[in-house]
Formats: C-alpha cells, sequence, structure tokens
C-alpha cells in the first residue's frame, strides 16, 4: 500500500533526496499546514531518523535546514563471491566504518557461509565501536539468481546446497544468538550483479536513468537498474545473460549443465580452462586476472576473444534496453576483454543504439556489491510506506501496545 502523501514517510523522503529540506518547503510541496508538518517531523525527530542544521542566509534570517540523520544506526553488509567474501559495518550514507575480506568457499552450503559472515559481523561491529542494538538491518549480495521477495536463491549454478534455502531466517537467528541482535532484524539478499549495478549507479551516475552492469568473473551475469531502482523481472531471473545459447559451440558444457551457454566460452572460468589448456596455469577468473595484470599475452587475447563472444550477446542486450552506461565489471574487466565488447558492440549494433551510450570499467572495484547491498537496506527500510509502518510499530510499543508483527526491527520504542 502506497504511503499516504502527507505522511512522516512521505516528508522523510522529501527530506533525503533534498526536495524540501526546511520547513516552509515541506508546506509547499505536502500542502500541509505549519502545525501538522511540525506533528509529522516530531515523529521523525523522535525516531532518531532527522536532525535540524543551520541553513544559509539570503540577507534575512537563515532558515534552518532539516537532514537524514546518517548517523543514528549502522548497516551490515556481506557480498559472497565463490571463494572469498568481504563484510563490513557501514553508516546510513554509505561510509565503510570497518571492513574485512578472507576465504570464503560458497560451495561450503549456506550453513557453514552464512556461520561465518556472522562470525566476521561480531569483531567488526567492535572494530567500528558500534553494537548489535545499533543494527537496522542486513543485506547479502551471492552469485546466483534470487527470488527477492522470498530471500531464496533459485537454481544457482556455481551454490550447491543455495537453492530454495531459507537465508534470510537463517541470518536473522544466528544474528541473534551469536551477537544478541535483534530477532526480526530485516534481511535482503539480492543478486551481486543487481547490488554491483545499484551501488556503481548510485555513486557515479545517478543521473543516468537506464543503466546496465555486466560482471564477467567465475560466471556472467548482468544487473539493470531503471529510473533508480533495480529491474529484477518477475522472479528474479533478469540479467541472467550468462545462460543465453551462442551458436556454433556445441562441446561447450555450461554449470548449468546446457551446452553452448555464453558463461561455458566466455566467463574466467572458461577462459581459465583455455588457458591452462595452453600450459599456462589457471583455475578461475582471479588466476586469469592475474595473467592480465602480468600482460600474458594468451591471457590477453584469450580475454579480447571472451569480450568479442559477451558483445555478441550485449548488442541485443543494449538494443533492448538502450541503457545511457554499460559498465563492464569482474576479474576479466579489462583492456583486452573491453576492446572485445567494443569491436562487436559498435560493429553489429544499429548507430542510433549506441550514439549515446557510455561503455566504461567498474569505479568502486570490489566495494560494489557491498555498497549496492547497503544502499538497498537503507532505501528499503526508509521508502515512505516502510518508514510509516516502522514509526507506527515504534510508537505503539511505546505506548505498550505493541505486537509480535512490529515491523522493521523495531525495539524498545525506538525504530533505529
Amino acid at each position: 500500500m502506497a504511503a499516504n502523501p502527507a505522511s512522516a514517510g512521505r516528508l522523510l523522503h522529501l527530506i533525503r533526496t533534498g526536495e524540501a529540506p526546511t520547513r516552509g518547503e515541506l508546506q509547499q510541496a505536502t500542502g500541509l499546514s505549519r502545525s501538522t508538518v511540525g506533528l509529522r517531523l516530531d515523529q521523525l525527530f523522535r525516531a532518531g531518523w532527522i536532525r535540524e542544521v543551520a541553513g544559509t542566509s539570503t540577507g534575512g534570517r537563515p532558515s534552518a535546514r532539516l537532514e537524514f540523520d546518517d548517523r543514528h544506526a549502522v548497516v551490515l553488509a556481506a557480498d559472497l563471491e565463490t571463494r572469498h567474501g568481504r563484510a563490513a559495518v557501514l553508516d546510513l550514507a554509505g561510509e565503510v566504518l570497518a571492513e574485512r575480506t578472507g576465504p570464503l568457499v560458497i560451495g561450503d552450503g549456506p550453513e557453514a557461509v552464512l556461520e561465518e559472515v556472522c562470525r566476521w559481523f561480531g569483531p567488526l561491529l567492535a572494530e567500528a565501536g558500534e553494537t548489535a542494538a545499533r543494527v537496522c538491518g542486513i543485506g547479502l549480495s551471492v552469485p546466483g539468481p534470487v527470488d527477492f521477495a522470498a530471500g531464496r536463491v533459485v537454481e544457482p549454478p556455481i551454490m550447491p546446497g543455495w537453492d530454495g534455502y531459507a537465508i534470510p531466517a537463517r541470518l536473522r537467528r544466528t544474528f541473534a544468538a551469536r551477537l544478541g541482535g535483534a530477532p526480526d532484524v530485516p534481511v535482503l539478499v539480492d543478486n551481486d550483479a543487481n547490488l554491483m549495478a545499484y551501488g556503481e549507479q548510485r555513486a557515479g551516475f545517478p543521473g543516468c536513468t537506464a543503466f546496465l552492469l555486466v560482471k564477467a568473473s567465475t560466471g556472467i551475469g548482468a544487473g539493470v537498474v531503471v529510473d533508480g531502482g533495480i529491474y529484477r523481472g518477475i522472479d528474479g531471473g533478469a540479467g541472467d545473460i550468462g545462460h543465453i545459447r551462442l551458436p556454433g559451440n556445441p562441446e561447450a558444457l555450461c554449470r548449468c549443465g546446457a551446452y553452448g551457454c555464453l558463461a561455458a566460452v566466455a566467463s574466467g572460468h572458461a577462459v581459465a580452462a583455455r588457458l591452462d589448456g595452453l600450459g599456462v596455469p589457471a583455475t578461475s577468473g582471479s588466476d586469469v586476472r592475474d595473467h592480465l595484470a602480468a600482460g600474458h599475452p594468451q591471457a590477453v587475447r584469450l580475454a579480447r576473444e571472451a569480450g568479442q563472444r559477451v558483445g555478441e550477446v550485449l548488442v541485443t542486450v543494449v538494443t533492448l534496453l538502450n541503457p545511457g552506461v554499460l559498465m563492464i565489471a569482474g576479474e576479466l574487466a579489462s583492456v583486452p576483454f573491453l576492446t572485445g565488447v567494443r569491436e562487436l558492440l559498435y560493429r553489429r549494433a544499429m548507430p542510433r543504439t549506441t550514439a549515446h551510450l557510455d561503455v566504461v570499467t567498474a569505479r568502486l572495484g570490489d566495494r560494489s556489491a557491498l555498497f549496492g547491498a547497503a544502499a538497498m537496506v537503507v532505501d528499503d527500510l526508509y521508502a515512505p510506506d516502510r518508514a510509516d509502518a516502522r514509526l507506527a510499530a515504534a510508537e505503539a510499543a511505546a505506548t505498550g501496545t505493541a505486537t509480535d508483527t512490529a515491523a522493521g526491527g523495531a525495539a524498545a520504542g525506538h525504530p533505529r
């Protein structure tokens, strides 16, 4: 249900976006009276979500400005890859307060991996000077297709044991048991390419209304951000371009069990296998990245060829989406790979399709999915309708009428 256009959540949205950062501008934007605006703002002040700062003077008395208080809570985020992971504590503006990277094998299954992630969270909170009580949500990036509404991975080719697993429930239980956190802390899970795209678009291309990121690592996937929101499709399958079949590759067996998939001929895993067959030791996309960094001629040649194969698919994708930015990310994101993509894309796509297209490489490095996961949590929790529900639950708890359905991790009358 959409938020009341005159609700506290709606006012918070206007403040967060900078559309109406003063009381007077809030009145103009909503049509509310001064007293009603004051009542709505009182709700937000009591929650600790906003603060008032001195405004700038234009000759008269300066109007106090309202800001979202991005330090009133923190977010935990984790980015899982096939053989390593990254976790962090971030404030609500996306500033990293503490971070850790380490080995984490996705193939060990959800029980072991999620337990290890929560084992990392405790020391990270201590390093950041924070406690579990200050955590308003947890965001998780995974290398597989995700049914976002359910928080479950769906038929992931490179995540054995994860299919249909209830990730949010397990993370909540472990967070509460191991760290003493709220048992109902919100946990959001999404595909890594989606969150990389979300993080990169928000950080570097906020004005781009159609943004496409292609991650070329162990597998190949794409994330699409349209009008500031992730486009996931009906059940999270949007962007799974690694399993588009390419003609002329009947012997290329993909990890999904099919033959001729793009991932089977152009992913980091596929390039590593070809290098190894040529006597150049490589078992993964990270090995390929190392060889590319060293300028190994065979790695350079194969990366360019892989880029061309990805470019074949992207001709159709770019024609369909007409994005303003195409970003190449992941372990294969290199000059040779990018050159291959550009060669096919600009040769085969209509000039109208690429006339306003920027083809670039990732700007945030290995942190893009981490930033995207944190932003996903914050944007969900403070969206107008969600914010109103959390405020109502907190106020009900404060008056002793809370029920077990209190939303958003509200505790002791404070919605964090």
